[in-house]
């Protein structure tokens, strides 16, 4: 018999190879403009035409279940925008978002939104805001399980929101109290507590410690991780502070301008950034075996979105930018497992 012949019955055993499980979140060219013009009658009198902002513009990634995607940048780069986009508070301008294989957005506009929506939750920014000062907090846990229909009786809903208060630190007894007898930290982890009563498996958490202090920090995004782990629970993580990213994420997307311009792994990410925005951001943390050596501020400011510049947006602040990258935008392509957008890393002057 003939190595080939031999070799055939063992290749059909193995059978096809299996395809790989797709990601649980899928971002494809997600955009939302606003249109922030003057109203008609003024702008035909002083004859300004109609101004549009583009917060997110072209913004694609995915997310594998139980994993977390940070998203950061400065302020005003898009970052809540596509929060909001995720869970449905904006309609996109373009683009979709998929949550495991299903057109989200179409999911919720259909009579059937509820469904999805029990699925995708979100954790605010501020806890005093999002916080129905008003409702005792047995109300507040307990609105998602009332509005989605998962539980009616008294009892029930009382032993489900004991629950979900003591997984997240606080005590079963905190459940008759008002949001105003707690501090910053215990609000979030009320917010949390309610984002958690649908039994979600996409969290959408827009900067969720932004407004505590760093000890309180701490023990929040510790919650968070332990809930992950326990719960399988997947996480897109809003936030600034570079600092928390590295602590919470799996991968990290780098926003400039309502655009991504670098998405890695986190490892590589702070290894070795390829952006000259994302290195300027590294550049600007402060570290402990740098002490007494000055640090480099991130240059210029922001430009305004409402008349961005030409080609690659950042390329005013660049210190490689050249005649190219003042003229052409680039765009998200893979280099080694990194996908980043800029002239200067594909032509190799970085």
């Amino acid at each position: 018999m003939s190595a080939l012949a031999a070799s055939a019955p063992a290749s059909a055993a193995l059978g096809p190879t299996p395809a790989a499980t797709p990601p649980l979140v899928r971002a494809v060219d997600l955009a939302r403009t606003f249109d922030v013009s003057a109203p008609w009658l003024n702008r035909v009198l002083e004859r300004k035409p109609r101004q549009l902002l583009h917060a997110v513009d072209g913004v694609s990634f995915e997310i594998e279940r139980g994993q977390t995607l940070a998203l950061v940048g400065e302020s005003g780069c898009g970052k809540s925008t596509v929060a909001r986009l995720l869970v449905g508070l904006y309609p996109p301008s373009r683009g979709r978002f998929e949550f495991a294989g299903q057109d989200a957005h179409a999911a919720y506009r259909s009579r059937s939104g509820r469904g999805i929506r029990r699925h995708i939750q979100m954790i605010f920014q501020d806890p005093y805001a999002s916080l129905n000062p008003r409702w005792r907090v047995a109300d507040i846990v307990a609105e998602p399980l009332r509005e989605h229909g998962l539980l009616s009786d008294a009892q029930a809903l009382q032993a489900r929101v004991a629950e979900l208060l003591q997984s997240v630190g606080l005590s079963p007894l905190d459940r008759v109290k008002f949001p105003h007898q707690f501090s910053g930290g215990q609000r979030q982890r009320i917010s949390i507590a309610r984002a958690l009563a649908t039994q979600p498996e996409f969290l959408v958490c827009d900067e969720p410690t932004s407004a505590l202090d760093v000890s309180v920090q701490a023990q929040v995004l510790n919650i968070m991780k332990d809930l992950q782990r326990q719960q399988g629970l997947t996480y897109l993580f809003i936030s600034h502070n570079l600092a928390v990213v590295r602590h919470v994420s799996d991968h990290v997307g780098v926003m400039y301008l309502g655009r991504l311009v670098e998405l890695a792994p986190k490892q590589a990410l702070f290894a070795q950034p390829r952006h000259p925005y994302t290195r300027m951001l590294l550049e600007a943390i402060p570290k402990l075996h740098h002490t007494g050596r000055a640090r480099t501020p991130v240059q210029g400011e922001v430009p305004n979105p409402l008349n961005p510049p030409s080609g690659c947006a950042f390329h005013p602040r660049c210190p490689a930018a050249n005649s190219r990258c003042s003229s052409e935008r680039p765009v998200l392509q893979s280099l080694d497992g990194i996908r980043v957008a800029c002239h200067a890393v594909e032509e190799g002057r970085l």
